[in-house]
């Protein structure tokens, strides 16, 4: 016992120490759990021949992980993403299998084994790939979702890959290990072991059809019965009997424990439970993938790797430059333009998880002969190790060259002049347009992003592409004719340069600011606009008359509520606002501020309070309390500074 509770300290205290530097630096904590396995597997030789057998158990977190992916998708949504799923899907197995076949058969491989090979190779990491793409929130992006499509047909074209691979056996190696001491060996643990092809394809609808109809009826009974006795850690239990007796279920039939475990998420994608299931499992999914790459890097064959070095390191740079320039192509005909065709390319070039267990079962059905098998498997961990890499390249290097490239795309011709101009057309922008217009008030749109532009004419809404921050596209769009220039753009160093250079070189335009937040709204004003809003005012105000209402409070009481919090609240800025001017001018940092922004906000709770049992009153007359808030937080501010942004 005392062994193991070692082992699993020397595990958990590289990943503290390593996964936290790594992600510090910009590597992300895939390289980090990689590196914390060479550290304490070859090079501090701390760990040893347990590696392989922990592997093992560790592949469960991405049995976890592919549960969890099922259930963000439900079958509509699986079903719309068809074309990628086969078309992308098929043709990178089918090309990067033929190609790399032929360079194998170019080398002097028979054909069964290029083949084999060439499926093994074809297979790229579910794992670092989708914790990666999650990491840097690149999972919504069209590469994202392409490389997404492109695992998710890898992962199921596992099983007819170890249906078919057995049949690639050598009838050298089969004489080889035909002996006395293997014959009548079964597999204990198979419910198709010995069946007839017809019978094997039975067992296997009946396991699929029952997971989709017990996961359909079933599941919602079991879990309310569970959620009733109010215990969590029951809940929990619950979650990983379910994704264990699928990935159990799976294996007793031959099929992928991955891909049975996925069809379960998307079954239960529609669940009320669904979230409490994703709870649940995420964090298990989260240590056992952080365990499967440590392994991978303390499993290097480091002698063996010093030996073939420049056979290894040769044969991982043939294979990623083929699966990327397959990728690429795809992505070409796909239509996957710029730097999402190069998320994907990146993203997918390397081998895969799934290339350890085909090895294996290569071996063991002797397809492969075990020294090939083992200097494959180093090409698959070295081409994994080097993914991370890949990644920063994106970031670093090929990301920001086509950010440049759409900064700098010549703006359009602007042929129209307006009463309005509005900088920005994103989720606030696009609002007010569609009040103004629908009101007979002629704008006119600029925005810096041209997909999002693109989109405007798509739905018959008229945008420029143009940087409203500078002066000449301002000039051509007309602000000298103007009446109002509304700053709507989602940057705040931006807006703010915006509003002082309008404000100065056309005084008499009015300029109306979207403010991230109260700090932000100050530094508008504090430029001359004329009008700010903070983004998230109005919808929290609106979610709290709301809570009100669902904790039974009367329509005209919450109305009330909201009419005196926005009077206290118009108060309380324009005070706060000559205070933190008064602070600017002063040339002091705020700790007075906090004190009287603490008595503001009891003014706003006593004057809620009169308001749930009165009609709207004006307690403190709003020029009252602005003129007297300013002189006191002039008198007692020793330091002064202004509010978070």
């Amino acid at each position: 016992m005392t062994g193991y509770f070692l082992q699993a300290f020397i595990y958990l205290a590289a990943a503290v120490i390593a996964v936290p530097v790594a992600k510090r630096c910009g590597l992300g904590s895939v390289l980090g759990y990689l590196l914390a396995g060479v550290a304490i597997g070859p090079v501090l030789g701390l760990v040893g021949s347990e590696t392989v057998a922990i592997q093992h158990f560790a592949e469960f977190g991405v049995v976890m992980m592919l549960f969890l992916v099922g259930l963000e998708l439900d079958p509509r949504a699986l079903w719309a993403m068809k074309s990628k799923l086969i078309g992308l899907g098929g043709l990178q197995i089918g090309l990067t299998t033929a190609m790399v076949m032929g360079i194998a058969m170019a080398l002097g491989q028979i054909w069964s084994i290029a083949l084999t090979i060439g499926l093994i190779f074809a297979l790229s990491s579910t794992a670092i790939v989708l914790q990666t793409l999650q990491e840097k929130g690149l999972q919504k992006t069209e590469g994202g979702k392409s490389a997404f499509s492109v695992l998710l047909f890898q992962d199921i074209a596992v099983i007819p890959m170890l249906a078919f691979i057995p049949l690639l056996a050598l009838p050298a190696l089969v004489s080889a290990t035909d002996s006395p001491a293997t014959a009548g060996h079964t597999d204990h643990y198979s419910l198709v072991a010995g069946l007839p092809g017809w019978g094997h394809a039975l067992v296997v609808i009946g396991a699929v059809a029952a997971v989709i109809v017990a996961g359909h009826y079933l599941s919602r009974p079991l879990f309310r019965f569970v959620a009733s006795s109010g215990l969590k850690e029951i809940f929990t239990a619950t979650a990983l009997m379910l994704v264990i007796g699928i990935a159990a279920l799976m294996s007793l039939i031959g099929l992928s424990p991955a891909l049975g475990t996925f069809l379960a998420g998307v079954v239960l994608a529609n669940s009320e439970f669904r979230h409490e299931l994703e709870s649940n499992v995420d964090p298990f999914k989260g240590l056992l993938l952080g365990l499967f790459f440590i392994t991978v890097g303390a499993g290097i064959n480091v002698q063996l790797l010093l030996d073939n070095s420049g056979l290894v390191v040769a044969l991982t740079g043939c294979v990623m430059l083929v699966k990327a320039v397959v990728l690429y192509l795809i992505g070409w005909v796909f239509n996957v333009r710029g730097s999402d065709r190069w998320l994907l390319t990146l993203s997918l070039a390397q081998a895969g998880e799934f290339g350890f267990v085909l090895l294996s079962y290569a071996v063991t059905n002797q397809v492969l002969p075990e020294g090939i098998a083992q200097i494959l498997a180093l090409v698959v961990a070295l081409s994994m190790f080097l993914t991370p890499a890949l990644f920063i390249l994106f970031d670093r290097l090929i990301l920001p060259r086509f950010t440049r490239q759409t900064n700098q795309q010549q703006p359009d011709t602007i042929d129209e002049t307006g009463t309005v101009i509005i900088a920005g057309i994103g989720r606030v922008g696009q609002i007010i347009n569609r009040l103004l217009m629908a009101n007979g008030i002629k704008t006119v749109v600029l925005d810096v992003r041209a997909e999002q532009i693109e989109t405007m004419r798509r739905i018959n809404t008229k945008a420029f592409f143009g940087d409203a921050s500078r002066p000449d596209i301002l000039h051509t769009a007309g602000i000298e004719q103007a009446a109002l220039l509304v700053v709507a753009i989602d940057n705040r160093q931006t807006s703010l340069d915006m509003v002082k250079y309008a404000k100065h070189a056309f005084p008499q335009i009015k300029v109306m600011a979207r403010a991230f937040d109260r700090g932000h709204g100050y530094r508008l004003r504090h430029a001359g606009a004329d009008a700010t809003i903070s983004e998230t005012y109005h919808s929290a105000l609106e979610l709290g008359a709301q809570a009100l209402r669902c904790a039974g409070f009367d329509a005209k009481t919450v109305e009330r509520q909201k009419n005196a919090y926005m009077q206290i609240e118009e108060q309380q800025s324009n005070a706060l606002y000559q205070a933190w001017v008064d602070g600017r001018a002063d040339g002091r940092t705020d700790n007075n501020y906090l004190k009287l922004f603490m008595q503001l906000e009891g003014l706003i709770d006593q004057a809620l309070k009169e308001q749930g049992t009165a009609p709207p009153v004006n307690a403190i007359p709003a020029s009252t309390q602005t003129t007297s808030m300013a002189a006191q937080a002039k008198s007692s501010m020793t330091s002064s500074a202004p509010p978070s942004p």
